[in-house]
């Protein structure tokens, strides 16, 4: 973590630097002293980041680096600060407070940089000669990987239908050496069922020669490759001792060649190991096996891409406490029963573990030591974290593994995670902007960070310490959720590192230095802005708040602002002055008028709200010039309610924009003046959501074509058409996703819509349409995999002919009241998931119900059927 700190700072350095250039060049040299020194610190911090959890002096000198740094941060900060601050004020002492605030920085640095050389002199003499920071990478990790499994294969619960999937994986399939892997969180049991499978009868009989190896994080190719030679049995003791890692591999290999082998790689960390053992596994093409067990999904995949890794889950509620009581009361027994006075104990206990084996059984073993009574379980059941956290052989220190594995660019990105209240389902597009606010996310080429910080996400997902909650319809990772001991370990490690702090208010006690604050109460804003000058992120999401002080424009170094779901009904004219904003979210709010001095702030990447933006007044285009929005040109995300700002070219400049949605009001329908131009001009798009709220729909403005669109993959029209698109020129050449909730369509929209070639999912809500009938032809819809048909009220056939719509799986139809046939064939697409048919006509619900068979079954399952009579068959 503190590598990471140092990095973060660096780069922080750099950009000053270069911004600051001839205001700076008095005090260069200190700057560069403090620069070359932290880059020196730095390359020890990685693996002394690991050894300080078991070492305190490294533990100490580790933190020692942090402050410092963390020092040198502020530093600057408060120096820009200033800097701002003092512009703001007379220009005639302008220049001599820039002097008079250098000076102070070069004084400032000085001091920093002598504790540094403290720091340097204190390793040398307390901790390289006790211990060479070569040897560090080898005690960093407890030979914990070539023990046994923490879970005993005799108690072995919930792998039933993975150990089958595995085995299948094995046996059958390809004839080529296929790599097959168990991928999940550290503690998931994925040693504990590739043992059970290589364990199998049938599985040792249908393979020549057998071998397992512990990889873990460290290993030498030589030594493994001994390991296989051994459990296969080539080559004497005396012939292996003499040979080196080039003649081992090739003695094995040509072995390896006539045989039908599976081995075993357990613990895999890195694709280089695959690089080097790989090339001695040769593929005769005789259905030769290589089981991978690993936390990281991409080893799996990079091993072999042919084949999908096996992700283990975790344990039901049932799995977990059926592992529970056999851990505790019957080793190997069949039929554990709880003391009654126990079990409300012991459920509680369970349910803090979330499913993990490791867990279960570490708290389960402990038990089964313990006395059996609900005051010994009770004080167990207090001090859970502390039991799960003893020792690198602990549940945390197995945990911890995967987090000291991390690059540093990853760790601070896993720590935010910890932020977010436990078991919540974490929003990643929030969670990204986040991290790029905080800093968290390093330059690479030209991306932005926005895309840079999504790879890092899924990377988290590869590395199992953040898990999937939802994905959008393109397939990216939409919500997020972290295990509550993966949390833990991420609080614990984010307060030891001074990560984050959390607080039940903001007073004379609290730091003003706090770069990540959490507060418990509802009354903050009044001193916020006066005691964390230096905050960069200010969440008030859902909190009971009705006003936003005037001060919050002193917050210069803010960068995130979100007052989604607040009650506050005004924005200061303030919030102009916060030019390092990249993220103002104020959706679901009482706010009706947006000042116009939003226009200012050139650094915003995301912009969401609704209300209407005030004009400018006289005095500001005198002192600012005129303000647009085409002075948002960084801007990727745009939500507001159309206006003045949408007309003529300004819009048309937002050229990095990816999402755009517009409330479309009445004043917009007279005064959309070259709206259709700009947004044509808008080919980085990748969402467009175009809608009218109320009763009364107005009329959408004339769209032009979108056939150099070729990123947008979502368009969402809801509203009156002056006509509709029949051209599938009008559409995007790779659209996924279309909704359409439109007014006056009177023509089969089917006709086009089914001619475009990436269309997923596809929702029709044709209010007021005369359409009384739909055709899907033959070779229509190839990929779509959910349709939704609602409020069709004249809608009366659905025709999906043999060959159309070939993979549904997803249908429903809702409030189309004249609806009287349905073609049976969608019923019977095999992978049709989810049917559900509301408010159709009585006349169709009965022909439904007398489908027998196959298609009556899935028609049984599909329960959100409304109306429909279940007759006998």
């Amino acid at each position: 973590m503190a590598e990471s700190i140092v990095t973060v700072f660096l780069e922080k350095l750099t950009d000053l630097l270069s911004q600051e250039a001839f205001l700076l060049s008095r005090v260069e040299e200190q700057v560069n002293l403090l620069s070359i020194d932290l880059e020196w610190m730095r390359q020890f911090l990685k693996d002394a980041d690991a050894k300080r959890r078991y070492d305190p002096r490294i533990k100490l000198w580790v933190s020692q680096i942090r402050d410092v740094t963390y020092d040198a941060e502020d530093v600057i900060d408060r120096f820009m600060f200033e800097m701002n601050h003092q512009q703001q004020g007379s220009l005639k002492c302008l220049k001599f407070l820039k002097l008079r605030l250098v000076h102070k920085l070069e004084s400032r640095i000085r001091e920093i940089n002598t504790k540094i050389e403290k720091i340097k002199a204190a390793k040398s003499t307390f901790i390289v000669e006790t211990l060479p920071a070569a040897s560090w990478p080898n005690e960093v990790v407890p030979h914990r990987e070539r023990r046994a499994p923490i879970v005993e294969e005799v108690n072995v619960v919930g792998i039933q239908e993975d150990a089958k999937s595995v085995k299948q994986k094995l046996l059958n399939g390809e004839m080529r050496r296929a790599v097959v892997s168990i991928v999940g969180m550290g503690g998931l049991g994925k040693t504990t069922l590739a043992k059970k499978v290589y364990n199998d009868n049938d599985v040792q009989q249908c393979f020549d020669c057998h071998a397992w190896i512990y990889v873990s994080q460290e290993y030498t190719i030589r030594e493994l490759l001994l390991g296989v030679a051994v459990r296969v049995g080539i080559l004497s003791e005396e012939e292996r001792s003499k040979m080196n890692e080039s003649d081992l591999g090739n003695s094995l290999r040509d072995y390896l060649t006539t045989k039908k082998y599976l081995i075993v790689m357990d613990d895999m960390w890195r694709n280089e190991a695959w690089d080097r053992l790989g090339l001695y596994f040769p593929d005769s093409v005789n259905g030769s096996r290589v089981l991978i067990t690993s936390r990281n999904k991409q080893i799996g995949l990079y091993a072999d891409p042919q084949t999908i890794p096996h992700e283990l889950s975790f344990l039901t509620e049932e799995e977990s406490w059926e592992l529970f009581l056999k851990k505790i009361f019957l080793a190997g027994s069949a039929n554990a029963v709880c003391p009654r006075e126990l079990e409300e104990l012991g459920k509680k206990i369970v349910a803090n573990c979330g499913g993990l084996p490791l867990a279960i059984v570490v708290l389960g073993g402990l038990l089964s030591r313990k006395e059996k009574t609900p005051l010994s379980w009770q004080k167990v059941l207090d001090s859970l974290t502390w039991h799960l956290n003893q020792g690198p052989d602990s549940c945390l220190g197995v945990l911890a593994l995967s987090y000291n594995d991390m690059p540093y660019y990853l760790k601070s990105c896993f720590l935010y995670c910890g932020l977010f209240p436990e078991d919540s389902e974490i929003r990643t597009d929030k969670l990204i902007r986040l991290w790029v606010a905080e800093g968290f996310i390093q330059r690479r080429g030209e991306e932005i960070a926005e895309d840079v910080a999504e790879d890092h996400l899924q990377e988290l997902v590869h590395r199992s310490m953040i898990q999937v909650a939802a994905r959008s319809f393109d397939g990216r990772v939409m919500s997020c959720r972290m295990h509550d001991l993966l949390r833990d370990l991420a609080i614990s490690e984010a307060k030891d590192t001074k990560f984050f702090e959390g607080y039940e208010s903001i007073d004379s006690t609290s730091p003003v230095s706090v770069r990540r604050l959490t507060i418990h109460q509802e009354n903050i804003l009044r001193s916020l802005h006066r005691r964390v000058k230096l905050l960069t992120v200010l969440d008030l999401e859902r909190m009971p708040i009705n006003t936003i002080p005037e001060g919050i424009g002193e917050l210069i170094h803010l960068k995130y602002l979100c007052l989604r779901r607040t009650r506050i009904k005004r924005l200061p004219s303030s919030i102009g002055r916060l030019t390092n904003l990249q993220t103002l979210d104020f959706q679901s709010t009482f706010i009706e008028i947006i000042p116009s001095t939003i226009w200012k702030l050139h650094h915003l990447r995301h912009l969401y709200g609704r209300g209407v933006v005030s004009s400018q007044s006289v005095i500001d285009k005198c002192r600012n010039g005129p303000l647009s929005v085409d002075h948002l040109t960084n801007l990727q995300s745009l939500g507001l309610r159309a206006g003045s700002w949408c007309c003529g070219e300004g819009l048309g400049k937002l050229t990095e924009l990816r999402e755009l949605i517009i409330e479309w009001t009445k004043m917009a329908q007279t005064k959309n003046h070259g709206f259709s131009e700009s947004v044509k001009k808008l080919t980085a798009l990748q969402s467009l959501r175009l809608y009218t709220l109320g009763a009364e729909m107005f009329t959408l403005p004339h769209l032009m074509p979108f056939s150099d669109h070729t990123y947008l993959y979502h368009l969402s029209l809801r509203g009156r058409l002056e006509r509709f698109p029949d051209e599938i020129e009008f559409y995007p050449p790779n659209l996924i996703s279309l909704e359409l909730e439109c007014w006056n369509i009177e023509q089969d929209p089917m006709v086009t819509l089914e001619k475009l070639p990436n269309l997923r999912f596809l929702i029709l809500s044709l209010c007021y349409s005369m359409v009384k009938k739909m055709v899907c032809t033959s070779g229509g819809f190839q990929q779509l995999e959910t349709l939704t048909l609602w409020g069709l009220k004249e809608l009366e056939e659905l025709i999906v002919e043999e060959g159309a719509m070939p993979d549904p799986k997803d249908l429903v139809i809702e409030t189309c009241p004249k609806m009287k046939r349905l073609s049976h064939g969608l019923l019977q697409r095999k992978n049709l998931q989810h049917l559900k048919l509301y408010d159709l006509s009585p006349e169709l619900m009965d022909e439904l119900s007398l489908i027998e068979g196959e298609d009556r079954e899935k028609i049984c399952l599909a329960t959100s059927i409304h109306g429909w009579r279940r007759t006998a068959s």
